[in-house]
């Protein structure tokens, strides 16, 4: 028991679980409970000490959960630890035109009404989502965490893969998932290239406190530079993502909070009343990155390290959702056949499942960024033309209350609300 070695010999020593996932945001957790309630034994990796992963004051950023996101939250057992932090969206209304001169009179008006299942999704903020998945993950027996270690390279062989840690330690398993962000290491040491392109905006992210209450109801205004959108939090308190020129945005970030409050002031428009800032103020740039391929030897990749778009339309954390629902679901049912999760052919069906998918949706948003941030008056004039029959028809609104609810395409089971 004495033995001076016997530091240096555990420091050393490999742990092993059937799923390695480095990455402990948001997918990365989601995905450990999901695999881990159909029996897999999984280790999360994270970079960040716990300490830090568990800080719960408000910081001012939320996610925008689509209605099928919600119900995946719920599937793994996480619902109810954020349910009461959470604000549905029930209405949102998208406009058009310029900061100060208000917008145009055509505009898109969504009703979760529209629809039988219930709102279209819920505002969350960070540090709520966060804190749950930890506490989530901490009980469940199967998920070993490994707070502030950092993967410094990864071997695969037949066995399955190997990584070593900045510690000195390992852990290997059948197989790897990178749930580690754009700049995804996991992809990278694979060899995973990426395509995409800088949007040349960054988004001004911050929540603020108004004097009237919202509704519910969640805004998108569309000008030149880039859209605002004003998502409902509980309370009195709204989260702003504001897109600008990367230039014009960095300028702004850098102000007094009185000269960034005048800023915003015409961009937001007085409909809430007078606002405040509330929280820390952050800024991100934007751009399309997407991984080449998602799955590699005994590896796939999740979320952001797979396909990070621009947020104009909030599914960046919905489309990672997506990817655990149907990773989850296609590893447990082949392990269920007696199949080797790890295997190419296995991987390649979760490959096949998300990838046209994603594509579609990255493209899109791309058009539609494209499309709106700019002030060319004929593209202004047919944008104005279509949000207007849009909102005159009502089955097309519906059709996209269902896309905005998360509830159309191939849905895995988990964002159904069903078991795997």
């Amino acid at each position: 028991m004495d033995n001076p070695e016997r530091a240096r010999i555990l420091q050393g020593m490999t742990k092993a679980s059937d799923i390695l996932i480095v990455g402990g945001g948001l997918n990365g957790p989601a995905l450990a409970l999901a695999l881990a309630q159909t029996g897999h034994s999984v280790t999360v990796i994270d970079t960040l000490p716990e300490t830090l992963r568990m800080k719960a004051t408000f910081d001012g950023r939320a996610y925008a959960l689509a209605l099928a996101s919600q119900r995946l939250l719920d599937a793994i057992e996480v619902w109810d630890r954020v349910a009461e932090h959470a604000q549905p969206m029930l209405e949102i209304k998208v406009t058009d035109g310029h900061a100060g001169a208000g917008p145009s009179p055509f505009f898109m008006h969504f009703d979760h009404a529209e629809i039988e299942e219930g709102p279209m999704g819920y505002m969350v903020e960070d540090r709520h989502l966060r804190r749950a998945f930890l506490d989530a993950m901490t009980q469940e027996q199967r998920i070993t965490q490994l707070s502030g270690k950092t993967v410094v390279s990864q071997k695969t062989d037949m066995a399955g893969v190997t990584l070593a840690l900045d510690d000195g330690s390992t852990v290997s398993g059948q197989l790897v998932v990178g749930c580690d962000g754009r700049r995804s290491g996991t992809a990278a040491r694979a060899g995973i290239k990426r395509s995409g392109w800088d949007y040349g905006q960054t988004a001004l992210v911050c929540a603020i406190e108004h004097d009237l209450p919202h509704h519910g109801v969640a805004h998108q205004f569309f000008m030149p530079p880039g859209p605002l959108a004003i998502l409902p939090l509980t309370g009195n308190r709204s989260s702003i993502v504001w897109s600008e020129h990367t230039e014009t945005a960095q300028r702004i970030n850098a102000m007094s909070e009185t000269d960034y409050l005048q800023v915003l002031r015409p961009r937001f428009g007085d409909f809430l009343g007078d606002i405040r800032l509330k929280g820390d103020r952050f800024t991100y740039p934007l751009n399309l990155t997407i991984a080449n391929s998602f799955i590699s030897d005994h590896l796939a990749l999740v979320g952001d390290a797979a396909h990070g778009m621009h947020p104009i339309a909030g599914q960046g954390l919905n489309a990672g959702l997506r990817d655990v629902g149907a990773l989850a679901e296609v590893l447990t049912l082949a392990g269920r056949r007696g199949e080797d999760i790890a295997s190419t052919l296995v991987l390649e069906r979760y490959q096949e499942w998300r990838r046209f998918d994603t594509a579609a949706l990255a493209m899109a948003t791309d058009v539609f960024n494209r499309m709106f941030s700019n002030d060319n008056p004929i593209l202004r004039m047919g944008r104005d033309i279509g949000m207007g029959l849009v909102g005159s028809l009502p089955g097309l609104r519906r059709s996209f209350v269902r896309e905005a609810a998360g509830l159309t395409g191939d849905l895995p089971k988990l964002l159904q609300g069903r078991a795997i």
